[in-house]
């Protein structure tokens, strides 16, 4: 097998014979054996080590800035699986793996610095099906790593790549609002962690809440860019939107901030730049997540920040300050707890998409104990949800009125 090479992939053609009685037995789902896995340093490089109950299709690639080793997978189970048991070396700075997107799973290892893949195969006993996954990866010149790093291409793996075409502006009409709502994180990536609770599991519940809310109350039209536990990009969720013919873009948060900066509803607008410090925090939190979760940012210029931001600003942009009034008052009026400064602005990427009126809203802070113990109350969670419908209300009465002033 060559020594250098971009990327590897390889698919594993199992179950081909017809045993009925064995394919009912088996979930599909390969575990990992925690006993035979392990990331360890190697002479002069890194090593690691899968132990599988069974073979899978999987792949393997590099990524520079930072650099990062990223392991793809037919979906497997890491239940029991716990990143100090497994990573056991120097040359590799911390470990995340998890759901990736349905039926697939994704592990990302940031290398200490540039390490190329040097060999890598699976091997499957034929009498057990058991499989071990086995990657090598030797020190390299930075400008090789770069030369040898990026995410393959091939449809069996990756989405459809998101559109990136000019949409005109969308107006509520007489039609049901169309709503996108977006948990943030999921899959591989859990957000924000406080006291068992993680922020991609409190906020894919509010969002299912929160579709419950406005579908029950008529007049709305209700999409959600992830409806379980998997990973979605901030392009994806982007293209999701402009799929749906989104009039409204809801990226919903609940972050960890430092004491005493974070307690509190926070609606956030696109900007250039942030408000404040802890809001400037936030926005690089949340586009470091594509990067934390292995997906290859290399070449991806943003098409909508840099061509239509002119348009954003002079269309959009006073139409989605006036939906973050509006919600902030529905906030108000049903006594939901406001951060003293509810509006803030930062260049988050997952707002530019320049045709939609777009917020993030940070429904509380982990970070508070009593903003946590809200987000993990059902009822209180139910409440908020009723807030948003009554913003939004307020707000498509108001853009229709408005409507004769955007720009044709």
């Amino acid at each position: 097998m060559s020594r250098i090479f971009k990327a590897i992939a390889v698919w594993a053609l199992l179950g081909l014979t017809a045993l009925p009685v064995a394919a009912q037995e088996l979930s599909g789902l390969a575990r990992v054996e925690v006993g035979g896995s392990q990331i360890t340093d190697s002479w002069g490089g890194l090593r690691v080590r899968l132990a599988l109950t069974q073979g899978v299709p999987f792949r393997a690639y590099t990524l520079d800035g930072p650099p990062r080793l990223v392991l793809d997978f037919r979906e497997v189970d890491w239940q029991g699986v716990t990143k100090p048991v497994l990573l056991n070396a120097d040359r590799a700075t911390d470990l995340r793996f998890g759901t990736f997107r349905p039926g697939w799973s994704r592990m990302v290892v940031d290398l200490s610095g540039p390490l190329a893949l040097s060999k890598v195969g699976m091997s499957i006993a034929p009498d057990s099906g058991k499989a071990v996954l086995t990657a090598e990866l030797d020190e390299v010149a930075p400008e090789a790593f770069a030369a040898l790093s990026g995410a393959p291409h091939d449809p069996r793996w990756d989405l459809p790549p998101p559109s990136a075409r000019a949409m005109p502006p969308r107006i509520p009409g007489d039609g049901p609002l169309v709503v996108v709502l977006d948990p943030g994180h999921g899959g591989i990536d859990p957000g924000a962690e406080r006291e068992g609770y993680q922020e991609k599991d409190l906020m894919l519940s509010f969002a299912r809440e929160l579709k419950e809310t406005l579908l029950r109350s008529g007049g709305f039209e209700v999409v959600i860019t992830r409806e379980d536990d998997s990973f979605v990009s901030l392009e994806r969720r982007i293209a999701i939107a402009h799929e749906a013919g989104a009039h409204v873009f809801l990226s919903l948060h609940a972050d960890v901030l430092a004491e005493g900066q974070a307690h509190g509803a926070t609606v956030h607008l696109l900007s250039d730049s942030a408000t404040d410090k802890a809001t400037a925090l936030l926005a690089e939190r949340h586009d470091r997540d594509d990067i934390l979760s292995g997906v290859d940012l290399t070449g991806q210029d943003d098409v909508v920040a840099g061509v239509l931001m002119d348009l954003a600003r002079q269309e959009t942009q006073p139409r989605s300050e006036r939906l973050a009034l509006a919600l902030v008052a529905g906030f108000e009026k049903a006594g939901a707890p406001l951060n003293r400064r509810p509006v803030r602005r930062a260049a988050f990427s997952v707002l530019k998409a320049a045709d939609i009126p777009s917020l993030l809203l940070e429904v509380g802070f982990m970070s508070s104990p009593r903003d946590l113990k809200n987000l993990s109350n059902t009822q209180w969670r139910i409440g908020m949800a009723a807030a948003i419908r009554d913003g939004l209300r307020a707000w498509v009465a108001e853009d229709a009125a408005l409507s004769h002033l955007v720009r044709q």
